[in-house]
This record gives C-alpha cells, sequence and structure tokens, in this order.
C-alpha cells in the first residue's frame, strides 16, 4: 500500500502541486455556482478531529465533503478517547482504518505530526499552533481571482507573528512572491519555528505603515490566538499601533487587497472601515476556504483529476 500524502504545512506539497489545486478549485467553483452537482468522493469518509473551537473550518470542511459526494464525522477531544489520555499514535491507527482521509485542528504542530506518521490514509492540518495552511491555499486563491498571479508581488503582514503569519512566508518561498512583516517588539518572526529553509523572502519593518506601503496585499489577524487568552491584555497594550487604518490603506495603495482569516475584531487589528471597505475581500477569502478544500481534498485521494 503507498504512503499517503499528507498536508500538514504548505510546503508539503510542490508549487506545481499547488497550482493544479488551484485550477481544480476554479473549476469546482464554477461547478458549485451553476448549482452543477459533482460528487468524485462518493461514499468517500472524511473524519474532523477538533481540539480547538472552529466556525469556518468544520463548515467549509464538513460541507465540502458532501458537496463532493461524501460524509463527514465530527469528532472532538471532548467526546472521544483523545481527550482522556489515548496515545495519538493509537488514535491514529484506529481512525484511519475506518475512513478515507482526516482532518485535524489542534495545539501543537507535533500532535498532527505523530499521527500522520501513523495514519494509512491522507491527513490534512485544519490549523495548529505553528501553521494555518488550509487559510493561505484559499488566500493566495483569492489574490488570484482578484489581481491574477502573485508571483513576484508583495504582502504585508501586520500584527502577531503567528500560525497565520508563518504559513505566508512559507508560501512566499514557494511561489516565489515577497511578504513585508511588521510585528511589535518581542513578536518577532522565528525562521525555524516557521520552517523556513531562508530569509531571502520576507523583510521585517519596525513601523507597520512602511511595512503596508507599496504592498499589493495587506493583510492581519487576531492579536490573540486561541491558546494565549492569558496573554489578552498584555498584548492590547503592545498591539495597539499595529492597528490596520484606512491611513495604512492609503500607504499601501488603490490596488491594494484587505485579508483577514477571521473571526474579526473591529477597532483591535483593523479598523471597521478597512474590513468593510472597496478593499476588503474578506468575504470572498472566507468562501474561498470551502473551494479550494474540496480541491484539495480531491487531490490527495484521487489524485490529479482533470475535467
Amino acid at each position: 500500500m503507498a504512503a499517503p500524502k499528507h498536508f500538514l504545512q504548505l510546503n508539503d506539497l510542490s508549487r506545481d502541486e499547488l497550482e493544479h489545486v488551484f485550477a481544480r478549485t476554479r473549476w469546482i467553483k464554477d461547478k458549485f455556482k451553476r448549482y452543477e452537482p459533482y460528487h468524485p468522493l462518493f461514499d468517500r469518509t472524511l473524519v474532523m478531529i477538533f481540539e480547538k473551537q472552529s466556525t469556518r473550518t468544520r463548515l467549509s470542511f464538513e460541507a465540502g465533503m458532501h458537496q463532493l459526494g461524501g460524509s463527514a464525522i465530527f469528532l472532538s477531544t471532548r467526546d472521544s478517547q483523545l481527550g482522556r489520555g489515548e496515545p495519538v499514535e493509537d488514535a491514529a491507527q484506529v481512525i484511519s482504518r475506518m475512513c478515507d482521509i482526516v482532518m485535524i485542528r489542534t495545539f501543537e504542530q507535533d500532535i498532527i505530526d505523530r499521527f500522520a506518521r501513523h495514519s494509512r490514509v491522507p491527513v490534512i492540518n485544519g490549523l495548529t499552533n505553528e501553521y494555518h495552511p488550509c487559510q493561505i491555499l484559499a488566500d493566495i486563491f483569492t489574490f488570484i481571482e482578484h489581481r491574477g498571479s502573485i508571483a513576484g508581488k508583495t504582502v504585508a503582514w501586520i500584527g502577531d507573528s503567528n500560525n497565520v503569519c508563518n504559513t505566508w512566508l512559507q508560501a512566499a518561498e514557494v511561489f516565489g512572491f515577497n511578504v513585508h512583516v511588521s510585528t511589535p517588539p518581542g513578536y518577532e518572526v522565528e525562521p525555524e519555528r516557521a520552517g523556513l529553509y531562508g530569509t531571502d523572502h520576507y523583510e521585517e519593518f519596525a513601523d507597520p505603515a512602511d511595512a503596508a506601503r507599496g504592498a499589493d496585499l495587506v493583510t492581519t489577524d487576531v492579536w490573540t490566538s486561541m491558546g494565549f487568552e492569558a496573554e489578552n491584555e498584555e498584548r492590547r497594550r503592545d498591539f495597539e499601533d499595529w492597528q490596520v487604518d484606512a491611513e495604512m490603506m492609503r500607504a499601501a495603495g488603490p490596488q491594494a487587497l484587505f485579508m483577514h482569516c477571521l473571526p474579526a475584531h473591529r477597532g483591535e487589528e483593523v479598523a471597521a472601515e478597512v474590513i468593510d471597505g472597496p478593499q476588503s475581500v474578506v468575504w470572498d477569502e472566507a468562501e474561498n476556504r470551502l473551494h479550494t478544500q474540496k480541491a484539495l481534498m480531491e487531490y490527495l485521494l484521487l489524485g490529479r483529476v482533470n475535467s
């Protein structure tokens, strides 16, 4: 039995593979918009394991699997043996014998890596503390829809160097674009934690306005990611000058798009006039989680499909 292909970090797939996924996303999204059924995963089962709460991840994977003709099963650590100390390796052996593909949303990357090593089926990272590859798949596809190829472009990341930032930095290496990163002191990028090969594709800026200047895309995330709630008040003080506001978008220019992986806190990491303004594509971005993940599951289960 051939080893399954996993999607644990964005660079687990090559640029060629990711561009195939984007091509399939366009085709699958077009079928969806035409209300034309497409069921390549009939009789296949997705198991979704959640240690962290979710709205978009659960909805997009569950709806996506149903739309592809398959079934989705939700497991949380509150109602499974995983939450009672069962070894991850044992859970992987059992769960992967009863389904066709697994998506996990958890805390440390090590948990999903260990699960994948003992799984007989593909495993998808639905979010860990270190990476959020499915989000960046959707973000890059959204950029391509609005502006064409992202190669050679500049993405400005404003705020915490978290899992989403890490994955943007990986994507820059894969697709050949640049990331301008501006974080408060003490929250800088850690290249090793981000899983980078080098530092050629990003530059750090002390002033967020300088990072945004001339960017093709300005993006951010909440100041306090899940798992860091105890730091909430401290982070609010540290990040107060890192809000994406109208002035920052003017520095980027009229061509710049704004993205946010959601949920958003208006008045904190982003001003309402930006997220609800004409340069914002956050609702397209959110919807594209559905379409890119459908294409990803198709690829991991069926390989290259050309319709």
